[in-house]
């Protein structure tokens, strides 16, 4: 089929790659501008488009779809399906109706358990043991339409944000593949959302990263854990951010100090004690320093008893 890719970010790479070694035929490849990025604020090509360019794939990066111009661009390269993961532009209904079969849209979650922005991070923030990729046929409302194919993905203890990033941006990969051959051969099923079930993945801000150590350990761990890449969680040290990346519950621990204090500290990883349980701190940073594990860390520094 003639296919136009729509993504930017790393999320998107993946099936972009497997759609450029597959039999379909990548006509275009839509991602967002360019952005200044690292010290010098130069501007930096997204993921996607990288891998566009270096494919010799046309590149259209418009900052909105909703100009007539830009929706006959898109006309012209007749796509028999328009492909959207991570993009981040709004599709006009002109533009859902344009390719033959529609466009589908590669989805970070078991639709319609977490709907918006940040649905990976949403899910390990709430306990979810598990969450997956959902390839779905997009339609006007926000990640409301109709479902044609999930795979299952388990969140351990140990997963964080960006490791489940990765994992469902290779699943979504191939989930991909196999809804295009069912599209393909007729075979697609497509299932109606259950709007009962469904939870707005809200998008996430600095602020709510800070951690709040009167809460449960682990609801404290899972907020370290979710948010590992961006936001990054942190908490004060001397009135500068401390960031943290990864932790582990202690929950069964019980102690009498205050929430917030440093009661332990070993190669194993920094304790700190919650509003009920005890975290363990895996890994941390300090400003203007390197991501440490807490040994690291601890070389030739002590937390203990310190208040955060």
């Amino acid at each position: 089929m003639r296919v136009v890719y729509a993504g930017t970010p790393e999320f998107a790479v993946p099936a972009l790659q497997a759609l450029l070694t597959s039999g379909h035929e990548v006509v275009a490849v839509y991602c967002q501008p360019d952005r200044p990025a690292g010290r010098g604020r130069k501007l930096t090509f997204g993921a996607v488009k990288q891998v566009a360019v270096d494919a010799g794939i046309p590149v259209e990066q418009p900052l909105s779809l909703k100009a007539v111009e830009e929706q006959d661009k898109l006309r012209a390269y007749a796509p028999n399906v328009l492909i959207v993961a991570a993009y981040g532009l709004i599709l006009p209904q002109v533009v859902l109706d344009i390719p033959r079969h529609g466009c589908l849209n590669i989805h970070g979650s078991l639709l319609p358990r977490w709907r918006g922005a940040a649905p990976i991070q949403r899910a390990i923030q709430a306990g979810d043991t598990e969450t997956g990729v959902t390839i779905m046929q997009m339609a006007a409302g926000l990640d409301t339409g109709d479902m044609l194919h999930k795979v299952v993905c388990p969140i351990t203890a140990t997963d964080g944000g960006q490791s489940i990033h990765d994992k469902l941006a290779t699943q979504g990969a191939t989930a991909l593949l196999h809804t295009l051959a069912l599209l393909e051969a007729g075979k697609l099923q497509p299932e109606v959302q259950d709007d009962a079930l469904a939870n707005y993945a809200h998008k996430l801000t600095k602020a709510e990263a800070q951690i709040d150590w009167t809460q449960t350990a682990a609801v404290i761990d899972r907020t370290i854990r979710a948010f590992d890449a961006y936001p990054v969680a942190f908490t004060l040290y001397e009135g500068q951010p401390l960031r943290l990346f990864a932790s582990h519950s202690l929950s069964e621990v019980e102690g009498n100090a205050s929430p917030g204090t440093v009661i332990a500290e070993s190669k194993s990883g920094i304790d700190i004690a919650t509003g009920e349980g005890v975290v363990r701190i895996l890994s941390l940073q300090l400003p203007g320093g390197k991501r440490l594990t807490a040994e690291q860390f601890l070389n030739g520094r002590s937390l203990l008893g310190v208040q955060l």
